[in-house]
C-alpha cells in the first residue's frame, strides 16, 4: 500500500495545492494551501510558492480537548427523537457504550455546546453544479454567520479539478465572506481529494471537528479513492455532513453511486446527509446541522485490554433502557476508530 506521506506528496505534485494566502511558513509545505486572490483553475501545477498558512491564522480561542497519549477514545454523539429533533437532556447514566461488543466504562461525559468547533466547508464548483452554485454560497454564508462564535473557527475550500483552500481556519466572518465572494467555477470534480485533505487539516485541530461537503455527489478525478478518504476522516475524528444537491429529480442523469458513497461516509463518521434541490432546502439543511452541533454529547472511555490485533475497533452507543422512551431515541456517532494513524 502506498505510504500516506508519499500519497500526500503525490497530491501536491499533481497540483491539488495552490499558492499561499499568507507569508512563507516556518515548517514544511502541506498538501493544500491558500490562494491570494481567488482560485486559478488553470494555474500551473508547479507553482514554487506553495506553502502553509502561518500558525497564527489557524483560528482563535482554541482550548485543549480530551485527546491524550493514554488512548482515551472520544465519541461525539447526536441523539434524535422519532421526529428527528435533537434531544439535549440526557445524562451520563442514560448512555451505554461498547467496543467490538464489549461494554466500556465512560470516563468523560460532557454536553458539547461549549466545546470549540473547527469546521471545514468544502464546496463543489465543477460544471455540474454551476446552476445552483450561487444558492449554495448564499446558504453557506448564512451558516457561517449563524454557527460561529469567537471560540470557533471555519476554513473554506472549493474543489473542482483541484482542491483550493480559500480561507484558512478563522473566526473572522469578514474573511469568510471574502472567501465566499472569490469562489470560481471549475470543470471536473476531485471530491474524495477534498475530503482527504480537509480531514488532514482537521486532524491538527483541537475540540470538535466537522466537515460540511456541498456537492452533487460525483467524483471524476480524485487521486485518492473512497476508502482512503473515509479512513482519513475517521482517523482525524471528523464528523462529515453531506449536502447533496439534486437539481435533477429523476435518477437518470444523476450520480447515484456517488450519492450513496456520501451517505455511507456521513453515517460512518457520525454525521448526516441531506438532499437539497433549492434555496429553502439548503437553508434547512444548514440550520439542522447548526442545531445538531449545539446539542451533541461527548462520551470518552479508556478501552479495556483486548487480545485482538484488529486495526479497526467498532463502536456502538445505546440509550439505557431505564430512560423513558429509550427505544424511540436514535443515537448517531462514528462507526469506530483505527488503532494506527495515517502518516
Amino acid at each position: 500500500m502506498v505510504n500516506r506521506r508519499g500519497l500526500i506528496a503525490a497530491l501536491w505534485v499533481a497540483g491539488i495545492v495552490v499558492s499561499s494566502y499568507a507569508q512563507q511558513p516556518k515548517y514544511p509545505r502541506p498538501p493544500v494551501a491558500s490562494v491570494p486572490s481567488g482560485p486559478q483553475p488553470g494555474a500551473s501545477k508547479s507553482d514554487p510558492s506553495l506553502s502553509k498558512p502561518d500558525p497564527s491564522s489557524e483560528g482563535e480561542g482554541q482550548v485543549p480537548t480530551f485527546r491524550s497519549d493514554v488512548k482515551l477514545v472520544n465519541v461525539f454523539v447526536s441523539v434524535q427523537d422519532p421526529n428527528g429533533a435533537p434531544v439535549a437532556t440526557l445524562k451520563q447514566q442514560d448512555f451505554r457504550i461498547f467496543e467490538d461488543g464489549v461494554p466500556q466504562k465512560i470516563a468523560v461525559f460532557s454536553r458539547e455546546s461549549e466545546l470549540p468547533l473547527s469546521i471545514v466547508v468544502a464546496i463543489d464548483t465543477s460544471l455540474s453544479t454551476k446552476k445552483d452554485l450561487k444558492l449554495e454560497l448564499e446558504s453557506a454564508r448564512k451558516f457561517a454567520h449563524a454557527i460561529l462564535r469567537p471560540v470557533d473557527s471555519m476554513a473554506l475550500y472549493q474543489f473542482c479539478e483541484k482542491v483550493y483552500q480559500l480561507v484558512p481556519f478563522t473566526s473572522d466572518l469578514a474573511r469568510i465572506d471574502n472567501g465566499i465572494n472569490r469562489v470560481q467555477h471549475g470543470s471536473a470534480t476531485a471530491l474524495y481529494d477534498a475530503i482527504y485533505l480537509g480531514s488532514h487539516a482537521l486532524a491538527r485541530r483541537d475540540g470538535r471537528k466537522v466537515m460540511v461537503v456541498i456537492t452533487d455527489g460525483g467524483d471524476t478525478m480524485s487521486q485518492v479513492n473512497y476508502q482512503e478518504a473515509l479512513r482519513s476522516a475517521q482517523v482525524s475524528e471528523a464528523i462529515v455532513y453531506s449536502i447533496i444537491v439534486v437539481p435533477i429529480e429523476e435518477s437518470a442523469g444523476r450520480d447515484i453511486g456517488g450519492e450513496h458513497a456520501l451517505v455511507q461516509m456521513s453515517t460512518d463518521t457520525g454525521g448526516k446527509y441531506y438532499y437539497a434541490s433549492g434555496l429553502s432546502a439548503l437553508d434547512r439543511a444548514f440550520r439542522q446541522i447548526s442545531d445538531e452541533l449545539r446539542t451533541q454529547y461527548l462520551l470518552a472511555y479508556y478501552p479495556s485490554p483486548r487480545s485482538t490485533s484488529n486495526d479497526f475497533r467498532r463502536i456502538e452507543v445505546k440509550i439505557s433502557d431505564a430512560f423513558p422512551g429509550a427505544g424511540e431515541l436514535r443515537p448517531r456517532h462514528r462507526a469506530g476508530y483505527y488503532t494506527s494513524k495515517d502518516e
